[in-house]
């Protein structure tokens, strides 16, 4: 039986019960969108990406300058083609270097085109858009993970990390969604439900999904 879902917290955020199978199978379902959001994100610091944060030296002193920049590179070779130069400044501004719509259909419908009737747009819009959308999915699956006790127990979220609750189960949803062909027409899905199967357990996921969902947005408003 699913818990009774979310509760707002005193001082603020919201709290909430979990048993140990639903833990087990919400961490799953979360470890799986992960995998997937994951599959072709580029990591902070890898292949010449951004690495951690030193801050900056003062680069009106022209010694405190030449000491930030640190011994001058040696000569390694003929300067960079345009297609690297090019895929550098893709990686310092956080670009995609894809514009085409996923063609995995979970993947299209947790990062759907920008302009539907417009494919040039739509493109430049996930250029610029994807990676950061990504990154963003990522770390709010995190937060789940953080939260969540493996042995279930009582779960206390600040009001930030309710939030990422928040769009980390919306994810788990469509991606369960898109899987169950999930329609507007409740009729159908209850019919598809009783049939039983694997299928009908997805839809009693699902529907403990919402309600998760739903006890967590009146918790915080």
């Amino acid at each position: 039986m699913p818990g009774i879902g979310f509760r707002a917290a005193r001082g603020g955020g919201a709290t909430a019960q979990f048993s140990a199978a639903e833990a087990v199978l919400l961490r799953g379902l979360v470890s799986q969108i992960t995998e997937l959001i994951d599959d072709g994100l580029p990591q902070p610091g890898a292949d010449g990406g951004a690495g951690p944060a030193t801050g900056l030296a003062d680069l009106t002193d022209p010694a405190a300058a030449a000491q930030a920049a640190g011994p001058a590179a040696p000569d390694t070779g003929p300067p960079p083609t345009p297609e690297a130069t090019e895929a550098a400044i893709e990686e310092m501004l956080g670009l995609s270097s894809s514009s085409r719509k996923p063609d995995d259909p979970i993947l299209a419908r947790l990062f759907p085109d920008g302009y539907s009737d417009d494919d040039q747009a739509s493109g430049e819009f996930r250029r610029y858009t994807e990676r950061g959308l990504r990154s963003g999915k990522m770390a709010a699956a995190q937060t789940v993970l953080d939260t969540l006790p493996e042995a279930g127990g009582r779960v206390q979220l600040t009001g930030e990390q309710a939030q990422a609750w928040l769009r980390a189960l919306n994810d788990i949803r469509l991606a369960l969604g898109v899987q169950l062909e999930v329609s507007e027409d409740m009729r159908a899905m209850q019919e598809r439900a009783a049939q039983g199967g694997p299928q009908a357990a997805g839809f009693w996921i699902y529907d403990w999904l919402s309600v998760l969902q739903e006890s967590l947005v009146h918790a915080l408003w």
